[in-house]
């Protein structure tokens, strides 16, 4: 019984060293490959942003562009939505009259949301930098629609106006703004009407 106790003791011990020398060996191979990797120019810690890419309906950054019709929309796992389910999300938050139940964000109690840096919203967004909701990647959340611009998720919390056509959102120019108590989308088909939404990274 003792000798069986040594022996896998023994054994044991052979195994913990070798499992140590091969990791000694790997850590050696890492480091003999540094200076391989340290020949290539170093990377910035963070990318610089895309330069402003011409697509249709406006400009595009960060990623997000124009790809084409893509049945309504593109789910945020790159799935995509089929149009009728787009277009029942869209007229789910369809306002049954807009003047009763919109309402800005200063009736909101003020804004909450992310705020997008000065800098970066004055080269992508404002009334210049206008795009077409269709074709980003967008899904709904309880029942608002949610898309990406510039990097940012934009989700819809107003209802859109009953006058506004049903597929605005595939067709027409749009633009984000910040009217200075939130954000705010606007349609260049209805000027001056703006539909809060909120921002997120």
């Amino acid at each position: 019984m003792k000798q069986a106790s040594v022996f896998s003791a023994a054994i044991l011990t052979l195994l913990f060293a070798a499992a140590a020398v091969a990791n000694g060996q790997q850590r050696d191979d890492r480091n003999q490959s540094k200076p391989a990797q340290q020949s290539h120019p170093a990377q910035p810690a963070h990318p610089q942003p895309a330069q402003r890419q011409q697509t249709y309906g406006g400009n595009y950054h960060g990623g997000v562009q124009y790809n084409g019709p893509t049945n309504g929309g593109v789910h945020h796992s790159g799935v995509p939505q089929h149009q009728q389910q787009v277009r029942s999300g869209f007229v789910q938050s369809r306002a049954g009259s807009w003047k009763d139940e919109h309402q800005s964000w200063t009736q909101r109690g003020g804004y909450t949301g992310f705020h997008i840096p000065d800098a970066r919203f004055r080269l992508y967004f404002g009334r210049e930098h206008f795009f077409r909701i269709y074709g980003l990647p967008l899904y709904f959340v309880g029942g608002q629609p949610r898309f990406q611009y510039d990097g940012y998720w934009v989700t819809i919390v107003d209802p859109w106006p009953e006058s506004w056509g049903p597929n605005w959102y595939e067709t027409d120019d749009v633009y984000l703004d910040n009217t200075g108590d939130g954000y705010y989308l606007y349609d260049n088909n209805y000027p001056g009407i703006p539909i809060a939404v909120t921002v997120s990274y």
